[in-house]
């Protein structure tokens, strides 16, 4: 199977191709902005570099959010643009358990310990947050909660959290007298943890919607708003 996949949720943007043959090809790059203009070329040339015209991609895929509210939709827009006028198949999920996959993947936490969290920063006293067996499989989330709350829920087994949120889950347990380590703090969603999720999965979906957990921080001013007659 042949898979695009993209990701532009949160402060990093990324493509990447997993080829029939395993082989994989990614482009991923941390930024703050500008995921609109980077994410079109990485994608060509990730197609490029796989030797694949759109035609012989089997499945895109996307993130979903939670995350930026702009970025989340970028990705979406794209894999539903290239989906219509490749013809390909669809697939997605949400950000937090692409970064579950990624933090596996690479080592930091140990598959075959015990279930894992993964946090993310969502500004305004809140995080992010979802709770992962030890290979991937979610358990709960994502949701939006205090670090508190983090803590309230999590099973006794549970000792690491991963990501930008993960210090401040540490330090509500340790409030509580538990234990728990905070680890990959610059850890984000990646294509590349996308695509093996999306190879895994057996499945399509018909068509990909943004998970927001929180309303947007603009709004509009109420002192510019024209009186209805």
């Amino acid at each position: 199977m042949n898979i695009l996949a993209l990701d532009t949720s949160m402060g990093a943007c990324g493509a990447a191709v997993l080829t029939a043959d395993g082989g994989i090809i990614a482009r991923e790059e941390r930024m703050a902005r500008g995921h609109a203009e980077a994410l079109l070329p990485m994608v060509a040339e990730v197609m490029a570099e796989a030797g694949l015209d759109f035609a012989k991609l089997d499945l895109i895929a996307a993130t979903l959010g939670p995350g930026s509210f702009t970025g989340v939709r970028i990705a979406i827009a794209a894999a539903r643009g290239l989906a219509l006028v490749s013809g390909t198949k669809l697939w997605g999920t949400d950000s937090l358990t692409v970064m579950a996959k990624a933090a596996l993947t690479s080592g930091a936490v140990e598959t075959g310990a015990k279930p894992f969290g993964v946090a993310v920063d969502a500004r305004a006293g809140m995080i992010y947050f979802g709770l992962y067996t030890n290979d991937g499989g979610k358990l709960d989330g994502p949701v939006l909660v205090t670090a508190g709350d983090a803590v309230a829920s999590l099973p006794e087994g549970v000792a690491v959290v991963v990501g930008s949120g993960a210090e401040a889950v540490a330090a509500a347990a340790r409030q509580r007298g538990r234990k728990v380590q905070a680890m990959l703090p610059e850890l984000e969603p990646s294509a590349v943890a996308l695509a093996m999720l999306a190879r895994d999965a057996g499945e399509t979906l018909p068509s990909l919607r943004p998970l927001y957990l929180r309303p947007p921080d603009a709004r509009p001013q109420a002192s510019a708003a024209v009186a209805r007659c």
